[in-house]
């Protein structure tokens, strides 16, 4: 007989807070760098016929409880259905006995420990004074990048962009106001009005090109970019890349995945040793983060199956002392 804790959405929304989650995220990231994981790199089953991926994630973090897999897909034709781009569950395992113990719906999951994860960056490479946002997207993805970097900074106005001025301003509605976010968040009509003089950027787009040029940059401005996770996708442009501090997630995946740094190596705009540090290594103190004022910093996440299972824990730890969630036995 297994008992299952079933999270849902909501649940997830009430178990597992922003300010909670990006200090998981934290100690996720420093685990991951310190040698502590095992966590070989997602695979991938192709759906060609209906521009679709499935994603399996599985992941254990030494001396600790946190064994988990996610499971998530990515189908280009369902909005044509009505239906998310996205779906995703995580399941999480007891490490000492292999039995499954929590099925969490992972879309949300998934946002806020991106999210977290920026704001985790964000916390340590992007200025203390940081005050203005730019976010470039406008879905659930650019909703929680907002939220974390509100979290650790203290923002007093938000520039929103993308192609879909309707989406802009729903978010505009949404998010103003939203917890720690300010009440000033504008939708603006062009990506360099949005990035000009913001000390902030999250790019959280499905762009297979660059959504803003880089030399509108303003100095000391710090880069989260989430969005693309291909070799073939480029979301932020080689002069951003050129001209900051880079830093990621996880050197293999995003070596393996992330097209914002193969494409400039691959034309010889940047070298290997341009990337500084695993957010990880800044984290556990091997490496440093931001040595000045005026330097651009940018962090490059693909997304690593040690966030889900911190995540997770973190979620369904809360969720049970708070009685959230269905039990059922299977």
């Amino acid at each position: 007989m297994i008992s299952l804790r079933i999270l849902t959405s909501s649940d997830i929304v009430q178990a597992l807070p922003m300010a909670q989650a990006i200090e998981g995220m934290k100690q996720a990231y420093a685990q991951l760098s310190t040698g502590q994981v095992s966590m070989p790199l997602r695979s991938r089953i192709e759906i060609p016929a209906c521009d679709g991926v499935t994603l399996f994630m599985p992941v254990h973090v030494t001396g600790s409880n946190d064994l988990a897999v996610k499971v998530v897909s990515v189908f280009g034709q369902n909005p044509r259905r009505n239906l998310p781009l996205l779906h995703a569950v995580v399941l999480a395992l007891d490490a000492e006995t292999g039995q499954p113990v929590a099925l969490l719906e992972g879309n949300t999951l998934t946002a806020i420990r991106t999210g977290a994860g920026s704001g985790a960056a964000t916390d340590l490479l992007a200025r203390p004074d940081a005050a203005v946002v730019a976010i470039l997207g406008s879905g659930t993805q650019a909703r929680t990048q907002l939220e974390a970097v509100c979290t650790v900074r203290s923002i007093r106005s938000v520039r929103v962009y993308s192609p879909n001025p309707a989406h802009v301003e729903a978010f505009v509605r949404e998010m103003a106001g939203k917890g720690p976010i300010p009440q000033d968040v504008r939708g603006v009509s062009t990506p360099q009005e949005a990035v000009q003089g913001a000390d902030i950027i999250c790019t959280a787009t499905n762009s297979a090109t660059p959504v803003f040029e880089g030399r509108y940059l303003k100095a000391g401005a710090h880069i989260n970019a989430i969005g693309s996770y291909t070799t073939e996708m480029q979301e932020v442009d080689a002069e951003t890349v050129r001209r900051a501090l880079v830093v990621v997630d996880a050197r293999e995946s995003v070596l393996a995945e992330a097209g914002d740094l193969v494409i400039p190596l691959q034309r010889g705009e940047i070298t290997l040793e341009h990337i500084h540090a695993e957010l990880g290594e800044i984290i556990a103190g091997h490496k440093p983060g931001r040595t000045s004022p005026e330097q651009i910093t940018y962090f490059k996440s693909c997304g690593v199956a040690v966030q889900d299972a911190v995540a997770a824990r973190i979620a369904l730890e809360r969720a049970t002392a708070a009685c959230l969630g269905t039990v059922v036995t299977l």
